[in-house]
């Protein structure tokens, strides 16, 4: 057996042409665009590439783009008012504060700050708490999570009643909503990590397999049930010096070209979870959009 490829880049391309249709529909209704503001503190390289690229793909779906770039000595205080403002400000549906935030600032205070019904990183408590509730229908869901679920919906449908469902991971930002939203398509769900007794046991038990553990190509092609679906949310860079002296690779939390041989659908790294990410990002401002306006909640699914 050869597995087929999901295409994440394919995938994200078509929520995103959704995303944008929506965009085009909520300002024929709204009298608007729909509005993200997104707020990086500091100068981290990594964030600083994901931030230019998210207000990128929000200006090109039409949308009121703001990026807010601070100074890595912003006070706690300064970064509260900033979020106050876009809080109050009726044009801006969405705001994003890029993780991680330095260490003099508490993350978990001003995720909380933001507005609910704003939050399309999907991290407040409330949208949390609606999503454990089992009313995905009403919260924002964080992007990652809610993008993979769209993958595996590509393989296999909407419907996963019977099916036996492993996360690998537990992290608040993947592995926990995406069990809740695994949980909520009628899944039967296991969480595991990695000090899970016989990890690979649990693993070969999955119809679906989601990776979200962050350890490079820890889940091995014997871990894999045959004909299972593999997503890969773990993206690593490791030395590769059959490239050369100083050269690396991205990997994911599977080693793919062995469980590949054994699955019927797997993601690749680079190319499968990550262009899902920005795309929900975008699908999420529009849902914030239009549920602020009282509007039908659009849909993103596969």
């Amino acid at each position: 057996m050869t597995a087929r490829i999901i295409d994440g880049k394919a995938v994200a391309a078509t929520v995103t042409a959704k995303a944008r249709a929506a965009a085009e529909a909520f300002k024929a209704a709204a009298g608007r665009p729909p509005g993200l503001a997104v707020v990086l503190v500091g100068e981290d390289p990594a964030s600083q590439v994901y931030v230019r690229n998210k207000s990128r793909e929000a200006e090109a779906a039409g949308f009121r783009s703001e990026q807010h770039n601070l100074p890595a000595t912003t006070s706690e205080a300064a970064l509260l008012d900033l979020v106050a403002r876009l809080n109050a400000d009726p044009g801006i549906d969405g705001i994003l504060v890029q993780l991680p935030l330095p260490k003099a600032i508490d993350a978990s205070r001003v995720l909380t700050a933001i507005d609910p019904a704003k939050d399309v990183d999907g991290f407040h408590p409330v949208n949390v708490g609606l999503l454990a509730a089992g009313s995905a229908e009403k919260a924002l869901v964080p992007c990652t999570p809610a993008g993979a679920m769209i993958l595996v919906e590509s393989a296999i449908g909407a419907s996963l009643a019977g099916k036996q469902a492993v996360v690998v991971g537990r992290s608040n930002i993947v592995g926990k909503p995406v069990a809740q939203l695994l949980l909520q398509r009628d899944a039967t769900v296991t969480i595991a990590h990695s000090r899970t007794a016989d990890l690979p046991a649990i693993c070969r038990t999955a119809d679906v397999l989601v990776a979200a553990v962050g350890r490079p190509e820890l889940i091995r092609g014997d871990w894999i049930k045959p004909g299972a679906v593999v997503i890969d949310v773990g993206i690593q860079r490791i030395p590769a010096p059959e490239r050369g002296e100083g050269k690396t690779r991205l990997v994911g939390d599977v080693a793919t070209a062995e469980a590949a041989a054994v699955a019927s659908a797997i993601t690749p790294v680079p190319g499968g979870v990550g262009p899902m990410t920005i795309a929900m990002l975008m699908a999420n401002t529009v849902t914030a959009a239009h549920l602020r306006e009282g509007l039908p909640r659009p849909a993103f699914n596969a």
